[in-house]
């Protein structure tokens, strides 16, 4: 069995008064009457607590490196500052982080005997530090693209996508189904995640359609990415699916969530060639078949967003 999770917490400046409202994770689909029943941190009763009662599995902790399970510790970097049902502090003092990730990544320890060493850090910051040996593991809502696949090895743990959203209220533009239709807008994203990578890779659409480019505003904290959208900064959200419908149901956040673009495989993220990568998978997959990896969906208002298997470095989805 495996100890309690430590976290550690570097000096993020963040809004706590904010922190109720302002979730956009990192790279979500759900249902969206199964999204919107989380009312607060998470769909179910407070005090349920889905990892309690995962076991370590003698069989799939064998998989780890003798070192590692030897140590009992795993190093993860984790993304945070949101709220559910990404990661986000439940304390005012920043020192609890909680959320869907957090649940599957200390379920996934406890299958492997080990403690979760977390560290949080900026979203941009954790896949570099991956290579460098900084974290053995990266979490934090990271989708499986083709180019992350080059440098960076996954195992995955649920279904994702990217969306858009407006402030409520605003009904100039409707579902995004082509990028050009965000020409002369000013669009604001997560720095260092899919959809910024996806907007640079086509602004130059709006060009050759003979229309003025739309402007990418990048944050590297989460909460002043929907501060600008509510102050009139921005005029359209690109983020999680998950993060944007929740922050639909949330009143007060003035959020309508728009629609899918495009569905993304999350998992866990591991430097090219990682020995871990098969016991974390083994980890995931008997969460599934235990029914703790739906208990914990549950909790956190995801179940749309759950997968069958869990599977290493799949190709970008189409």
């Amino acid at each position: 069995m495996s100890a309690p999770a430590r976290s550690r917490r570097p000096g993020l400046a963040a809004a706590a008064a904010l922190l109720p409202l302002l979730a956009l994770t990192a790279c979500g689909s759900g249902d969206p009457a199964t999204v919107r029943a989380a009312a607060g941190p998470g769909a179910s009763a407070p005090g349920d607590d889905p990892v309690a009662a995962v076991a370590e599995v003698d069989s799939i902790a064998a998989l780890l490196p003798a070192d590692v399970r030897k140590a009992g510790t795993v190093r993860v970097g984790t993304a945070a500052g949101g709220s559910p049902p990404g990661v986000y502090f439940a304390d005012a003092d920043h020192r609890k982080p909680v959320g869907l990730d957090v649940d599957i990544a200390d379920a996934v320890g406890k299958v492997l005997g080990l403690r979760i060493d977390r560290e949080i850090a900026t979203f941009e910051t954790i896949l570099p530090a991956l290579d460098s040996g900084k974290y053995d593991v990266g979490t934090g809502n990271f989708g499986v693209t083709n180019e992350r696949l080059k440098t960076i090895d996954f195992v995955t743990y649920i279904d994702d996508g990217q969306g858009f959203a407006v402030r409520t209220g605003n009904t100039s533009l409707g579902k995004v189904t082509d990028l050009t239709q965000l020409c002369g807008l000013t669009v604001g994203t997560g720095a260092g995640t899919t959809f910024e990578a996806t907007l640079n890779a086509h602004k130059d659409d709006c060009v050759k359609a003979g229309k003025k480019p739309y402007q990418v505003k990048v944050f590297s904290e989460q909460a002043a990415t929907l501060t600008g959208l509510q102050q009139g900064r921005l005029d359209v959200l690109m983020s999680t699916i998950n993060g944007l419908r929740y922050q639909e149901s949330q009143p007060a956040a003035k959020v309508t969530f728009l629609n899918e673009f495009h569905r993304l495989d999350v998992g866990f993220a591991f430097a090219k060639g990682s020995p871990l990568t098969r016991a974390f998978q083994a980890a995931v997959n008997q969460l599934i078949k235990d029914g703790s990896y739906a208990r914990i969906l549950r909790k956190w208002g995801t179940t749309g967003s759950a997968i069958t298997e869990s599977r290493i470095n799949p190709p970008e989805l189409p």
